[in-house]
């Protein structure tokens, strides 16, 4: 069968996929590999990617070529998100990644990252309703409405993500009561701008805020994405997991099991952008989805039969 990977270039982590195609269209992952390289580190004050992100970031690419061309990948298709777009600096670091490895990087914008995100969530939880897809990410996070039949009604991409908003706000360790409140403050002026979602809607979060808050909150260590994807998250288990978040300092946050410790120190923000997208969109519970835009990706770019 023919294999294809897919590489989503984020503002916190990078994520390979190899899978192969089966005669029905349907791929299955060969390998997933996930790495922190904080490529977006310091982007929303500088707007210029660091030369150290993008040295470690294309350290982890030139791997990621190596295993996907050494499983039989007939070929890779990339993407680069927030980060890249806000950079003064990321056509170079588009230039770079091509000479060192090989593979163009595509930057996409958010509304594309919006529609890849739907449509691999679709395909693991659609068809039972209406659906809407929360993609918190290290410097945005997107909402896509959709209806019963997998159409896409509405999709919107906010300036707000993890790292974004720590870097912003976040001074105190663990974050003040004042922190918090202007962080929530704001999350609930920008999401007010949502139109109520479809009636019967169920909320799906994808990537690696939302899997991380599901690991630490059943404790999954070492994580196991069977024990993930499809798991649900009530609101108030989502509140209790923000509660003890940001009652630990970062030294004991990096010991929680479920945690990876480089995403200790912006997994507080990303815990209460979740739950206040949830309060917005009055969802009672979130579904997990460890699968995210590099299924979308591989889907729209090499889905096709023939």
């Amino acid at each position: 069968m023919p294999r294809f990977a897919s590489i989503d270039i984020g503002t916190n982590s990078v994520l390979l996929l190899v899978a192969e195609r089966g005669a029905d269209g349907r791929f299955a992952a060969v390998l997933e590999r996930a790495e922190i390289t904080r490529l977006g580190r310091g982007v929303d004050q500088s707007k210029t990617l660091a030369p150290d992100a993008i040295e470690t970031t294309l350290q982890v690419l030139e791997r990621y070529a190596t295993e996907a061309r050494g499983l039989g990948a007939q070929a890779i298709a990339a993407t680069a998100t927030s980060a890249a777009r806000d950079a003064s600096n990321g056509a170079e670091f588009l230039r770079a990644v091509a000479e060192r490895t090989g593979v163009k990087v595509e930057i996409i914008t958010g509304e594309e990252e919006a529609r890849l995100s739907f449509a691999s969530a679709w395909a693991d939880f659609g068809g039972a309703g209406p659906l809407v897809v929360l993609d918190i990410g290290g410097g945005s996070t997107e909402f896509i409405y959709g209806d019963g039949a997998g159409e896409v009604t509405f999709r919107r991409s906010f300036d707000i993500g993890s790292v974004r908003l720590t870097e912003r706000w976040i001074r105190s360790d663990p974050p003040s009561a004042a922190e918090r409140a202007t962080i929530t403050t704001h999350l609930d002026q920008t999401f007010a701008q949502l139109p109520a979602p479809p009636v019967g809607a169920h909320l799906v979060g994808v990537a690696g805020t939302v899997t991380t808050i599901c690991a630490v909150a059943r404790a999954i260590d070492p994580y196991d994405a069977a024990k993930v994807h499809g798991a649900r998250l009530p609101a108030t288990e989502i509140s209790a997991t923000l509660e003890r978040l940001c009652a630990l300092p970062l030294a004991e946050r990096r010991t929680l099991p479920g945690l990876q410790p480089k995403r200790a120190d912006v997994i507080p923000a990303g815990a209460m952008i979740l739950e206040a997208a949830a309060r917005r969109l009055s969802a009672n519970e979130v579904r997990v989805s460890d699968r995210g835009l590099r299924w979308g990706l591989l889907v729209d770019r090499f889905g096709r039969l023939g």
